[in-house]
């Protein structure tokens, strides 16, 4: 039998993901967004995390709003000879709150294992950020019929025990789905959610009832609603949808 949690005993979460969009004019569509929240107060938390140049701009810009700011990332040390790269106290020092960790996207083009992605867990904790760990399967492994293997074995691999008793989040993010326009079912999110939360039990125990598990992928102002409506889904992780207001809003509101 799979862990059972009595309650939830978390505030759904919806994020959204800028990647590599935004510069300075984007920070009116983020004003707008947290406008609209605070005359119209979500049921969900709300969180962006935009390019890491933009993040002390996007903090200043949303002082007062109900709106959380992440980061894309962050390296694993402290400190060091890194070039490019930012601490996870370069972020927090910036405004981050939270921090996206092992996307699919930093697995692939980055070579990022789950041992790497455990490692930049450790570091975001060392100095207060709540982790959004992404997992997913590729679509190869989708049709082989491995996709709750591969996603349960990068849960493991990517949450270290000194996540038990601290905020975090997981995303699942078929790779597949990513930015293409496919979703998988609802039977298929449901499957692999729950194989995350049954993981999250033997790893946590009561403590995992606590953990959003998010769901990502081609999410939408048509398919939220539904998406979200599904068992053990806690909100979601959203691309190319969060960078306009009139996109992202829509999301929030399913939530």
């Amino acid at each position: 039998m799979g862990y059972q949690h009595a309650v939830t005993a978390y505030r759904p979460l919806i994020a959204g993901n800028w990647k590599m969009h935004g510069v300075e004019a984007s920070l009116g569509e983020a004003r707008a967004i947290g406008a609209w929240l605070e005359e119209s107060p979500a049921s969900a938390r709300v969180a962006i995390c935009p390019p890491a140049t933009l993040i002390a701009r996007l903090s200043a810009a949303m002082i007062g709003l109900p709106v959380e700011i992440g980061a894309q990332d962050c390296h694993s040390e402290a400190n060091g000879a890194f070039t490019g790269d930012v601490s996870a106290e370069m972020v927090a020092e910036a405004g981050a709150r939270l921090v996206i960790l092992g996307h699919s996207e930093r697995r692939a083009m980055h070579g990022e294992s789950d041992a790497i992605v455990a490692r930049k867990v450790a570091a975001a904790l060392g100095v207060g950020l709540e982790p959004i760990i992404c997992v997913g399967e590729s679509l190869e492994e989708r049709k082989a019929g491995a996709a709750v293997t591969i996603v349960e074995h990068q849960v493991r691999g990517s949450a270290p025990e000194i996540l038990a008793g601290r905020p975090f989040a997981i995303a699942y993010e078929p790779v597949w789905a990513i930015g293409t326009g496919l979703v998988p079912t609802l039977a298929e999110i449901e499957d692999v959610h729950g194989a995350i939360r049954d993981v999250l039990g033997s790893l946590f125990g009561q403590a995992a009832g606590a953990v959003a598990i998010l769901y990502g992928g081609s999410v939408k102002a048509s398919n939220a609603a539904e998406i979200l409506s599904a068992e053990n889904v806690g909100g979601a992780l959203v691309g190319g949808a969060s960078l306009r207001a009139a996109d992202f809003l829509p999301i929030i509101a399913a939530a």
